[in-house]
């Protein structure tokens, strides 16, 4: 089985808060809405009651790179054409691609939101949740701007396979899946170029939106990749930013010791050969320091987390915005 790079981001909270119907056609679809901003500050501060109650951050940082990584700058049709950050995600078909696997469970968490503050699109809550996340885990603020236009219908939907492969498939090159032939190669960080650079995003920002598997685990049983669990995984004590223990089902891969803090030790484990071999170290992470264009930035990033999270916040909101149609165009800023 193929997996995505961004399909890396997993659950923290126990599967059982992830089980949710795969088609979300909520009646409360809207493509223009009068939201304020006290709705975004009261949806941010539900968020973070969330994600603290949860421990879901990882997850939440997962959907909503799902929902802005289909973005193609070479579509030319009308919006929401091109696809990216317009809350398509919801849907089905959308939400069932391969990719996206656990990742309804994840809309589910955030339904309460819409709920309470109904003039917030669904693409500013995923968005917005994703940002949070980072935040509470000790990484950058993101500067976000929101009043972003919803996906009306499932025919709106993102084809599959537009997401990044972590590894290659049974042909022996990653990419290619649900007809995106342009973004395949043999190479991890070929691939990588084809579809980052298809959103408009460079290698400074590959690199550094890489750099956010410091944060979650990856799943066997969504990606095919990684362990039943590990020493870092097996419910044993996980602390989180603020200093406090979280609780967490137990399971799945990690890339860091410490997976609910956003620090710079992913790129410190990356290229250490005495690295505990149950931290989790896929073709697409090793690239970072193998390929010559990538490495400088990579070794930057080791040795300055101030220089990491100064490119990740730059890099995370280009990310938000791709395909992104505001109203009014200024948007919200938050």
């Amino acid at each position: 089985m193929k997996i995505s790079t961004f399909a890396l981001f997993a659950s923290i909270s126990g599967a059982s808060a992830f089980v949710a119907p795969t088609a979300f056609t909520s009646s409360r679809v809207a493509t223009n809405l009068d939201v304020t901003k006290d709705d975004l500050v009261g949806a941010q501060a539900m968020i973070d009651s969330i994600v603290y109650e949860k421990n879901c951050g990882p997850v939440l940082v997962r959907l909503a790179w799902h929902d802005s990584g289909t973005f193609d700058k070479n579509v030319k049709g009308e919006w929401p054409a091109a696809g990216g950050a317009i809350g398509s995600i919801r849907f089905s078909p959308e939400i069932d691609h391969g990719a996206n696997a656990g990742l309804s469970g994840a809309v589910k968490l955030l339904e309460p939101v819409k709920e309470a503050f109904p003039d917030v699109s669904y693409a500013d809550i995923f968005q917005m949740a994703s940002a949070r996340a980072i935040a509470l885990a000790g990484g950058p603020k993101i500067d976000m701007k929101y009043c972003r236009v919803d996906a009306s219908s499932p025919d709106q939907c993102s084809p599959e396979g537009n997401l990044p492969d972590a590894e290659a498939g049974e042909s022996g090159k990653y990419g290619g899946a649900g007809g995106t032939a342009s973004t395949e190669d043999k190479s991890p960080n070929g691939h990588l170029r084809k579809v980052f650079y298809r959103m408009g995003l460079n290698d400074e920002e590959i690199v550094a939106l890489s750099g956010a598997h410091t944060f979650g685990r990856a799943y066997k049983n969504r990606s095919g990749l990684g362990a039943e669990q590990t020493k870092f995984t097996d419910g044993s004590a996980q602390p989180r930013a603020d200093g406090s223990e979280a609780k967490y089902t137990p399971g799945g891969s990690s890339w860091t010791d410490k997976w609910l803090i956003f620090d710079n030790s992913y790129f410190k484990i990356m290229p250490d050969p005495t690295a505990d071999p149950e931290l989790l170290k896929l073709s697409t992470d090793k690239t970072l320091f193998d390929d010559e264009a990538f490495r400088p930035f990579a070794e930057k990033f080791r040795d300055s987390q101030d220089e990491f999270f100064a490119s990740y916040a730059k890099a995370h909101k280009a990310l938000s915005e791709q395909g992104s149609k505001f109203d009014p165009a200024e948007g919200i800023a938050m």
